[in-house]
């Protein structure tokens, strides 16, 4: 009886450390940020196909990549391609590897704080894990990426499927614009959103890339102005140099002409 006893204590007993294990690995991996490495590695998976080159010496180290979806935009030749980063602890199930949110209006989008939620002509697509976005021309038959390697986009801005308009006019746009951290520039080795976001203009063929907000600035928000159709961007300034936001650094508002959205000026 005294040994049935001691085996079932033992069985109850091993049952709770590895419950307990079980338990503590999977705290640790809800609670891992959204991040990357970063070093001296050239990234292997992404070509060098974009015609801007990005000015840095921080390359990242390499990340496994795959496509999600297709996107389908307003310019019929042009289509954009998701690249995400590979859930390895997920592998059969892709629905579960990403979390992205395309906006509706029924959407929940508090807690993308650099979303604007309404731009008429405009999809919006709101990053985890999106470390890419390609661009394949039907017409060319060319795929070049936006970025020459991975990033943390948290923003997408690409022309409407469906034909949109304003005060009853159509409207078309024929343009990108990304939201992201690109550069570990607080230098903790990972680019994260403790870094600086950065704020960019890419034409309808990936042939132009321009930095709209200047890069000592985090963009934090943006606004829409219908009667002039313009995106007012607020961005915080790195005054100290430091590489990241700090509460009492200053917060300044650009505007963008949707029209033509290929240079920011400052309002205030």
């Amino acid at each position: 009886m005294s040994t049935i006893f001691n085996t079932i204590s033992n069985l109850i007993i091993g049952g709770v450390i590895t419950l307990t294990i079980l338990s503590c690995g999977s705290k640790n991996n809800t609670q891992k940020e959204e991040q990357l490495t970063a070093n001296t590695t050239n990234q292997a998976q992404l070509p060098d196909s974009l015609l801007n080159s990005d000015s840095t010496n921080v390359e990242l180290s390499k990340v496994a990549t795959m496509p999600n979806s297709v996107i389908l935009t307003g310019l019929a030749a042009h289509r954009l391609i998701t690249i995400y980063k590979a859930n390895s602890n997920n592998t059969s199930n892709n629905q579960n590897r990403f979390s992205s949110l395309k906006y509706s209006a029924d959407a929940d989008v508090s807690s993308y704080d650099a979303a604007t939620p309404y731009l008429p002509g405009i999809d919006v697509l709101y990053g985890y894990n999106l470390l890419n976005v390609a661009h394949y021309d039907l017409g060319t038959q060319q795929l070049n990426y936006l970025f020459k390697r991975s990033v943390l986009i948290k923003t997408l801005y690409y022309p409407s499927y469906n034909q949109d308009s304003l005060f009853n006019k159509p409207i078309n746009r024929n343009y990108y614009l990304v939201s992201v951290y690109d550069y570990d520039t607080n230098n903790d080795n990972v680019i994260n959103n403790k870094d600086l976001r950065h704020f960019y203009y890419f034409n309808q063929t990936n042939t132009l890339k321009i930095q709209l907000i200047p890069a000592q600035y985090s963009v934090i928000k943006s606004e829409y102005d219908p009667q002039n159709d313009a995106m007012y961007v607020f961005a915080q300034l790195d005054q100290n140099k430091n590489g990241k936001r700090e509460v009492n650094e200053p917060t300044h508002i650009f505007w963008i002409n949707l029209k033509n959205p290929t240079l920011a000026k400052r309002m205030y």
